[in-house]
């Protein structure tokens, strides 16, 4: 498949595109509104600079480096693109009105091209592997530079662009300058045709988190407001249907051992929050929402994350006193998600086996002794036992989390020099 047939398809499929949107919509508020932006309609202000970023997970990665670009660059307009209203949210919530902020539209010919034409940027920075064919032919044909940030690329991935070759090819050609995150995926890009010159390995931005101390606070006033300054809590984050039972399996398991313990259970996707509320009561526990403001004061056994962008904050909540995380997608067939998060705020970290997402960071964190593989529910209970108990062993997990996070910090400054050169 080219180019001109996959938008061909796209224009066949779009008015599956809408159906998508409302199907979403159905499931979520945050799915309701903004759909001109999804087509290339915003009304927007011309800028210097476009820098696309997916989700929740990619946008906390891209913001240390677009506030160093903003400090190195006074004047600069930039114009920041996601997919999610995760994303979405926390741009506005961590920038403001110091960026422009949008939808990226679909793949589109018309949609994208009419987009860059209202932008009139100069440069276009994509943030991991969030490739689309005509966004970046269309920004070539437009003089752009198009650039790759903190780039990750998967054997799955990589394999997937092999089959699609006729497509992808042309498109990995006209990206100027790609900052990998790790050597085999520069290989990788190698094995897929890019010039080794175009490539420079530089570390992952999301190591070079950045945990303001207001979030931190907040954890803490929230633990003593909830009068469980002393129990243990521990974090499912970016849970998926399909983990459902087994986060709750092993919370019970937990509870038979310290009957006062709390889980904050956090679905991945908003449209997820019924579901995952229902699953809770269903399994026998006790529950407090999020979204009503119930507090989960002593006795309650789950708390449901059904807001959007607290997630950092859950994990603050953990790290107050005795506690640990689990990060979800990677007990099914997804990927996984990012254990950074949690290894930051000093946890010690459980994961499925299915994280080849983030393959070299669980590494570097199991190899530290932060990070532990499960399998299952149960196995996932019985660590968490281990942990509460042996505080020392925790605590000692912990730190090497925190340890690993600062040994490799320094990604910003090489991508922003490499990202910089002409």
């Amino acid at each position: 498949m080219n180019r001109l047939l996959y938008s061909l398809l796209l224009y066949l499929l779009s008015p599956l595109l809408l159906l998508y949107l409302a199907l979403r919509a159905s499931r979520s508020a945050d799915y309701r509104g903004r759909w001109a932006e999804r087509f290339g309609l915003a009304t927007l202000q011309p800028c210097d600079l476009l820098i696309h970023s997916v989700s929740m997970g990619e946008t906390l990665a891209a913001l240390p480096l677009i506030r160093a670009i903003l400090a190195r660059k006074p004047g600069i307009r930039i114009t920041v693109t996601t997919t999610s209203p995760t994303g979405s949210a926390e741009v506005v919530k961590a920038l403001g009105a110091q960026v422009q902020h949008c939808y990226l539209p679909f793949d589109l010919p018309w949609c994208v091209a009419r987009f860059l034409r209202v932008l009139n940027a100069s440069e276009l920075i994509i943030m991991e592997t969030e490739l689309w064919p005509n966004l970046i032919h269309l920004a070539k044909v437009r003089g752009m530079k198009v650039q790759l940030a903190n780039a990750r690329l998967s054997a799955k991935s990589a394999a997937s662009y092999h089959k699609w070759h006729r497509l992808t090819g042309p498109m990995l050609a006209s990206i100027d300058r790609i900052a990998v995150q790790t050597q085999i995926e520069a290989e990788r890009f190698q094995s897929l045709g890019v010039a080794a010159q175009r490539i420079a390995v530089c570390g992952s931005l999301k190591f070079d988190l950045q945990i303001d101390e207001s979030r931190r606070e907040q954890a803490r006033q929230l633990r003593q407001h909830w009068g469980r300054d002393r129990d243990p809590v521990w974090v499912a984050g970016s849970v998926h249907p399909g983990e459902f039972a087994a986060v709750l399996a092993a919370h019970k398991v937990l509870l038979t051992r310290f009957p006062q313990a709390l889980l904050i259970f956090v679905p991945r996707h908003p449209e997820q929050f019924v579901a995952a509320a229902q699953a809770i009561v269903d399994a026998g526990l006790s529950l407090a929402k999020r979204s009503a403001n119930d507090m989960p004061v002593p006795g309650v056994q789950v708390l449901l994350g059904d807001t959007m962008g607290e997630l950092l904050t859950w994990y603050g909540v953990a790290s107050i006193y005795q506690g640990a995380a689990f990060v979800g997608g990677t007990l099914i067939h997804s990927g996984g998600h990012n254990p950074l998060e949690p290894a930051a705020m000093g946890l010690p970290v459980a994961l499925g086996p299915n994280h080849w997402d983030f393959t070299e960071i669980s590494r570097l964190l199991q190899q530290a002794g932060n990070l532990t593989l499960v399998q299952d529910g149960e196995v996932l209970g019985e660590l968490l036992s281990l942990w509460f108990t042996d505080e020392p062993a925790r605590a000692t997990a912990g730190a090497a989390g925190l340890a690993v996070v600062e040994q490799n910090r320094g990604a910003l400054e090489k991508q922003l020099a490499w990202l910089s050169q002409e």
